[in-house]
């Protein structure tokens, strides 16, 4: 799973979120940090060999002067490349404590399997 060159034309920034890959049980997980957004902010989709996810945070503004400001705002987009190893649609995606869980199932022919000698 590669993660393709991020080339958006905007003013604004895009912020690309955290996000760790693994490979559990034959499936692979991937967990997008994106503290205080809710799933309504958010859209994942597939096209092609491309999976997205794209949205907006949609938090208020802090009335005042920032005294410390690490947490940046805005429209967020990640995306990956996925290979046809990878099942389509069998995608799932789950949100809870801020974090996105995609888990894309490996399909039954790309995964590995042991041949009986006889």
């Amino acid at each position: 799973m590669n993660e393709p060159e991020n080339k958006v034309e905007s003013k604004r920034p895009v912020v690309q979120p955290e996000c760790s890959i693994a490979e559990e049980d034959g499936k692979v997980r991937l967990h997008v940090e994106m503290p205080g957004i809710t799933r309504d902010g958010i859209e994942v989709s597939i096209e092609k060999n491309e999976l997205s996810i794209v949205g907006k945070d949609h938090r208020k503004e802090v009335e005042g002067t920032y005294l410390l400001r690490e947490r940046r705002r805005g429209e967020f987009r990640k995306r990956f490349i996925i290979d046809e190893t990878i099942d389509r649609d069998r995608i799932e995606a789950s949100m809870a404590d801020g974090v996105l869980t995609l888990t894309l199932a490996v399909k039954e022919a790309a995964k590995p399997r042991k041949v009986e000698i006889k």
